[in-house]
């Protein structure tokens, strides 16, 4: 089936999944989650010949692409706390009688038709599924060339647990992921796609944003900064930036860039640079930080860009600010609106950092690495939002709706 088929195909079955019972949407998820199970060493074995093909691929990207036991499991994990999730199909957003008797109200429903874009990502493939059927929508996804032969054992185990549930499996469906074409044709299935949504680089986003022909929602491209005031808790601040930076740096909630107050950087730069250096990580200086660490290994000064940087690496950027203002105005300059944090124990502080701060998380004396949709109790999400419309943050099943109007009356005519 080609392309324009494929797609054409899952916008007409969304009529059939959108017409589906709460509970049969439910179950599908859980059956794929069950899926994911029985079929683990097949789909181990899909990701081990990817891993093995991928030959060129950065470490980040390697890391990303691979799958385990701990993360299969963690996948069917998600996706039954999606399944367990209140249906969003339905809820009626608010209501009112008008003057002349028309019973007003606004009901929520599915956007329609979804397409995702990702890169080498391929726990994608069962998270966005499932959040597509629990709201009701269909999905066509195009997964890179990298990840297709795990894209291609995930998706079986998503028709699987469909087809038990009584659905269509054609409101899921996968492009082939073999060449870059069948982006660009994608990006013109207007007819068929009412949203699409691009999880990759830079590049792969100014590519959707040019050519695509239908809305499209942009995020996941996370340059995100915590500023450390001089009075946070240096112990548990030491043990946050750490989290945020070396649970996974690979990811885009992990942290870019620390921003230190310039009355504690003398202080706190050499406790920071002792606690992460054993944990691999590099940091890179303005030139004031270099100063203060004149001599020490594992640290580099900053060049040009570097702060504009999204490192998903070892690295971390640290800056000496004048104070929250300071640090205000460089997260807005340098900043990508993802998640960015205030390390304080002043409120009144926290509390202009939070109003400030436009991004799409923000946080107080917390990791960065909390924007997750798992992490939220969302369940999952299909994207981290970094724009203002219709989304923002991690994107799971309310994000995938939109309302109508619903009106009742008894013959009611206008005058």
């Amino acid at each position: 089936m080609d392309i324009r088929s494929l797609c054409a195909s899952a916008a007409q079955s969304r009529h059939e999944l959108a017409a589906s019972t709460a509970a049969q949407r439910s179950e599908a998820v859980t059956f794929i989650a069950d899926a994911l199970m029985h079929q683990q060493d097949a789909i181990l074995n899909a990701n081990s010949a990817d891993l093995s093909a991928a030959t060129q691929l950065s470490a980040s990207l390697r890391d990303r692409l691979t799958l385990n036991p701990e993360r299969v499991q963690l996948m069917a994990a998600d996706l039954r706390r999606v399944a367990e999730l209140p249906d969003p199909l339905g809820e009626v957003l608010e209501q009112r009688v008008l003057d002349n008797g028309l019973r007003l109200s606004r009901r929520r429903v599915p956007v329609g038709t979804l397409a995702v874009v990702y890169e080498a990502r391929p726990n994608v493939t069962t998270d966005i599924a499932a959040l597509a059927l629990r709201s009701g929508n269909a999905l066509v996804l195009r997964g890179g060339k990298e990840t297709r032969l795990s894209n291609a054992a995930l998706l079986g185990c998503v028709h699987a647990g469909m087809s038990k549930a009584g659905l269509p499996t054609t409101a899921v469906v996968a492009l082939p992921g073999e060449t870059r074409s069948e982006v660009d044709q994608l990006l013109t299935m207007h007819e068929s796609i009412d949203l699409l949504i691009p999880r990759g680089g830079q590049a792969l986003q100014d590519h959707c944003r040019r050519h695509a022909q239908m809305a499209v929602v942009f995020g996941g491209i996370g340059i995100c900064h915590l500023y450390w005031a001089p009075s946070a808790d240096a112990d548990r601040s030491l043990a946050v930036i750490a989290n945020a930076k070396v649970q996974r740096p690979t990811v885009c909630n992990a942290l870019d860039t620390v921003l230190l107050h310039r009355d504690i950087a003398a202080t706190v730069l050499p406790r920071l640079h002792q606690k992460l250096q054993p944990l691999g990580v590099t940091l890179v200086l303005d030139s004031t930080a270099g100063q203060l660490l004149d001599g020490a290994t594992d640290v580099r000064l900053a060049q040009s860009g570097d702060f504009d940087r999204e490192w998903l690496s070892l690295q971390l950027g640290i800056k000496v600010v004048d104070g929250v203002d300071e640090a205000i105005d460089h997260i807005r300059q340098h900043g990508t609106a993802h998640s960015d944090g205030i390390l304080t124990n002043n409120a009144e502080e926290a509390a202009h950092f939070l109003n400030e701060v436009d991004s799409a998380a923000v946080y107080w004396n917390a990791s960065t690495r909390f924007t997750d949709g798992s992490a939220f109790g969302l369940g999952a999400e299909v994207a981290i939002s970094t724009q203002r419309l219709h989304a923002r943050g991690p994107m799971a099943l309310e994000a995938l709706t939109t309302y109508k109007w619903v009106g009742e009356g008894d013959y009611l005519v206008r005058r």
